[in-house]
């Protein structure tokens, strides 16, 4: 790429494209960012407006019951004078004389309404109490929790058992102290927590101090009675890391229209008789996309540090954002060149939105189990919004493997734009094809396209980890073995992607006569495709950085590119070999069918994926 070439492509986008943006769409897009910001922050302080349930349960009680004071605390309760007869004209769903109800619930809403009564009930009794000037017998057992990071264990392996007494923890982070009176009793797990009466209680643990923000985004100190405690979920920090996300899909929209229009309107054959190569004027093309989106990102995280709802953000989240952005503009840039009209290129622009998005926001809802959170560049951005630190093995491990599938997207994509390409109408999987033997010049083109394509392999192996993690803990018998259910849906999914990833390429070079089709062609050809996946297996590695084998989960998925410690040489030395004849008898298994027609290449990759899922499982069944 030459700068000044590049430069000067980015600056025809912006004074003549500009990606097909009026200022009606302009319009939207700022009203549209306006109200996220509003959201983010109702979110963020709670939501202490008007809430949409305000008044939904009609209650008929007078001052003189027990019950007036909790309805008029509750807002959800619109208090009205007892009338029997409003209950039967279904005005009323509760009627109190006293502290008797008076009405028998016979409808759901009816059942509703005496369920969140009861709730409220508690809660009032709760405020009551902690206003009593002797806290200890208002309170004679009370609890402070420290959430703590997991440091790599699953939560419950089915294979191995758990401990039923007390003494095994669902994630491993310590243990807790309860009782009354001394404070002598012991129990529980769960997290480094406390409890006693009398002094009030001590609160102990070892996690990070994340302060007020922290605190409120994250949830990682809850104290109170036993009956307040609940799970953290860091829900205002997600919703704040959608802002980070949501403005992304303004501007894929506008740069595949670009894109787009470049081929319907040939407004691109311009650009491709000109001196520029093709990664100037693609580059250029996306550069001022790119600068918009991660500027946008430094004015959230500035808006959110000044304006104090999240004043420990800092340059790291729009540096986590950056591959983020790449992942999104790259997806789009391949849509574009592959989509014949806007109709289709909506529903790619869809796809990739909702594909990417889940990508980038399911890892992250598993904050207290790092390894799988830190698969998602979000999580990054969580992190540093609450103001924890993030290690630079972390970071890596977060930003790589979406930043190198962009790359590659975009390299699909500049094998497509050409003039024989770019200005044919092709269905979807042709264009997928092309893109694929736009890299093949020779046979030994299928080891390195093996090793090109394995960014995008890594990436949906960690996104399929993230995505059955929650079922890790569901046992199932599979040929007579307990195994976990999410271990055994993983191998299927990685099984799949893998063998898609070494034969999908060679079937595009058979498509376009860039290899011979005989057997002894394919049988090379394959071999060397299955080599080329072995050496960029090792690729995976970059797991290691967030401890991600030490979940059962991760193990299973990564057992092709790790190996488990304290073998013996011979062994070690075995299982090192094994999977370079696994690829190489798959991969040259789906090339002999790619090199007899569609039908027979379909066949070939079924039979490889049965024998691919057959060795995984049986590994995992003795090693993992």
């Amino acid at each position: 790429m030459q700068p000044d070439k590049l430069l000067r492509v980015a600056k025809w986008e912006v004074t003549k494209n500009a990606g097909g943006v009026d200022k009606r769409t302009i319009v939207v897009m700022a009203l549209s960012l306006v109200a996220m910001g509003a959201v983010a922050a109702i979110a963020v302080s709670g939501g202490t407006g008007a809430g949409m349930d305000d008044g939904i349960y009609r209650i008929g009680v007078d001052e003189s019951s027990p019950y007036y004071g909790v309805a008029a605390d509750d807002r959800t309760f619109d208090i009205r004078e007892p009338d029997p007869t409003a209950i039967e004209r279904r005005q009323q769903e509760l009627l109190y004389r006293g502290s008797q109800l008076q009405s028998v619930p016979r409808t759901a809403k009816e059942r509703a309404a005496l369920a969140e009564l009861r709730d409220s009930t508690a809660q009032y009794n709760d405020r009551t109490l902690a206003r009593d000037d002797n806290q200890t017998a208002a309170f004679p057992v009370s609890v402070t929790l420290v959430y703590e990071q997991q440091s790599g264990s699953s939560q419950l392996d089915p294979r191995g058992g758990d401990s039923s007494d007390g003494s095994g923890s669902a994630d491993g982070s310590g243990t807790s102290t309860g009782g009354s009176g001394d404070g002598s009793d012991t129990g529980g797990t769960g997290g480094s927590a406390t409890s006693s009466s009398g002094d009030g209680g001590t609160a102990g643990g070892s996690g990070a101090n994340l302060g007020a923000i922290g605190a409120r985004l994250t949830g990682d100190v809850q104290g109170g009675t036993p009956s307040d405690i609940s799970p953290p979920f860091p829900f205002e920090s997600l919703v704040l890391a959608f802002l980070y996300i949501v403005p992304m899909n303004f501007v894929i929209q506008a740069y595949g229209s670009s894109m787009l229009s470049e081929r319907l309107n040939r407004r691109g054959e311009l650009l491709l008789v000109t001196p520029a190569s093709r990664g100037d004027i693609i580059g250029g093309k996306t550069l001022p996309y790119f600068v918009g989106a991660v500027g946008v990102a430094a004015l959230i995280t500035a808006a959110l540090r000044f304006g104090n709802i999240a004043p420990a953000g800092s340059y790291v989240a729009v540096l986590a954002v950056v591959p983020l952005v790449v992942l999104f503009l790259s997806a789009t840039f391949c849509g574009a060149m592959f989509a014949r009209s806007f109709k289709e290129l909506t529903f790619v622009t869809v796809t990739i939105t909702v594909t990417l998005t889940s990508y980038a926001f399911v890892p992250a809802i598993f904050t207290d189990v790092t390894p799988i959170a830190l698969i998602s560049p979000l999580t990054l951005v969580v992190l540093d919004l609450t103001g924890q630190s993030v290690g630079l093995s972390s970071f890596v491990f977060s930003v790589t493997p979406p930043l190198l599938t962009g790359l590659v997207l975009f390299g699909l994509g500049a094998g497509l734009y050409r003039e024989e390409d770019m200005f044919t109408q092709r269905p979807i999987p042709l264009k997928v094809l092309d893109a694929l033997a736009g890299g093949i010049n020779s046979r030994r083109s299928a080891l390195k396209m093996s090793i090109i394509l394995l960014p995008l392999v890594i990436v949906a192996e960690l996104a399929a980890i993230a995505f059955l993690f929650v079922l890790d803990s569901v046992s199932l018998n599979v040929f007579g073995t307990n195994q976990s259910l999410g271990i055994v849906l993983v191998l299927g999914v990685i099984v799949v992607v893998e063998e898609l990833a070494k034969s999908l390429h060679v079937y595009a070079g058979y498509e376009h006569a860039r290899y011979e089709r005989t057997l002894r062609s394919a049988l090379g050809i394959g071999a060397l495709s299955g080599l080329g996946f072995f050496i960029g297996e090792k690729g995976l590695l970059i797991a290691r950085l967030s401890d991600l084998e030490s979940l059962p989960i991760g193990e299973a998925a990564l057992q092709g590119a790790t190996l488990p410690a304290g073998l013996p040489l011979w062994v070690a030395g075995l299982l090192f070999l094994l999977p370079l004849a696994l690829h190489t008898v798959t991969a040259a298994i789906s090339s002999v069918g790619a090199s007899r027609g569609r039908r027979a290449y379909l066949g070939g990759l079924v039979l490889a994926i049965v024998i691919h899922f057959a060795y995984n499982f049986a590994v995992v069944s003795t090693l993992v």
